[in-house]
């Protein structure tokens, strides 16, 4: 995925759709052909340097960037699609809050269709990241696949039949609200009990720096201390690896407790595959994998229980790109692929 392919030679004109990963600290622009094959790109920092907030105008700009890398005319583009943060009215493509960016009701969609003159959409980021893994990924082509993607809290997508699982003007899959537990810890202002308030990277970064504190990982101690904004996915693997036992015991607990989640999700919508995303899944996927699995055996319908597989994501950071390139090709056909 990292490199950029040639482009072939060809009498018909070029046809290219783009996919945009808008994060609170990062952006990133791609190029794709037909095939889904990356032409070009271009990643940036969100926020430009010395100044306040984020101008959507800067999305235009990376997308032109990418458009540069890729050596291909604005006039090629099809359609593009962008994964964004915060509550979304899908139906108008305005992006309603996203409070890292400091934006409310931006018409993303518009923005963009004005500017480039072709079809855009918006997403939310793990829906299209989830469409990603169908499209070209993990669950490529699979009836239903269900994602879990593990971060600072823990979100959650579904495919069905080859569209987006979602409401007429908002995304659903709310994985990291479901109630585990009638006591417990919260994640931010939502209930006690929930996936993310006990089994997100922040949880486990929570219980790390306890740990910590207690003099109970002494690998961990040496790199971050008890500083959890350092406490990040790569940097518990590495402790597990260094011999801190309980930072194994907790990563493992929480991987459980994703499976559990997986588990009731399975018993409704019947996944053919699962996918678990996410920095956590990728830095230590044997593990967490392998807990998981456990976790959902417990809690799946014995009816159930040999009708998926659960998959550890393939595309990386491409993953939202690659799904928000291929729903706004989805939602936007080319005529000249449509059979008579």
């Amino acid at each position: 995925m990292s490199e950029k392919e040639e482009k072939p030679t060809s009498d018909q004109p070029q046809k290219v759709w783009v996919g945009f990963d808008l994060g609170g600290t990062k952006m990133l622009a791609v190029v794709f052909d037909e095939k889904l094959t990356i032409l070009g790109k271009k990643r940036r920092r969100t926020r430009e340097k010395g100044k306040d907030g984020v101008h959507p105008e800067r999305i235009v700009e990376t997308i032109r960037m990418a458009l540069n890398d890729a050596e291909v005319d604005e006039a090629a583009i099809q359609g593009i699609g962008c994964g964004c943060p915060g509550p979304l009215d899908l139906k108008k493509g305005i992006i309603l809050e996203a409070p890292n960016l400091g934006w409310k009701n931006v018409p993303l969609k518009t923005l963009l269709e004005k500017e480039f003159k072709c079809p855009a959409e918006i997403c939310n980021d793990v829906d299209a990241g989830v469409f990603g893994e169908y499209a070209n990924g993990a669950g490529r082509n699979a009836r239903c696949v269900l994602g879990v993607f593990p971060g600072t809290g823990i979100g959650g997508g579904c495919v069905y039949e080859g569209k987006i699982f979602r409401g007429s003007r908002a995304s659903c899959m709310e994985v990291g609200f479901l109630q585990m537990a009638t006591e417990g810890p919260a994640a931010g202002a939502g209930p006690v009990g929930t996936l993310e308030a006990l089994a997100s990277r922040l949880a486990i970064s929570g219980e790390a720096a306890k740990a910590v504190y207690r003099g109970l990982a002494p690998n961990l101690a040496k790199v971050v201390g008890t500083d959890l904004s350092k406490i990040r996915s790569g940097t518990l693997a590495k402790a597990i690896e260094d011999g801190d036992e309980v930072v194994e015991r907790i990563v493992r607990r929480a991987a459980e407790q994703v499976g559990r989640g997986i588990g009731s999700l399975a018993n409704i919508l019947a996944p053919d595959i699962v996918i678990i995303g996410g920095g956590l899944a990728e830095a230590m996927p044997k593990l967490y994998l392998s807990e998981a699995e456990k976790g959902a055996k417990r809690n799946v319908l014995p009816s159930l229980r040999d009708c998926f597989k659960i998959k550890i994501a393939e595309l990386g950071d491409y993953s939202t790109v690659m799904g928000a390139a291929a729903w706004v090709r989805e939602e936007h056909p080319d005529p000249g692929d449509e059979k008579g």
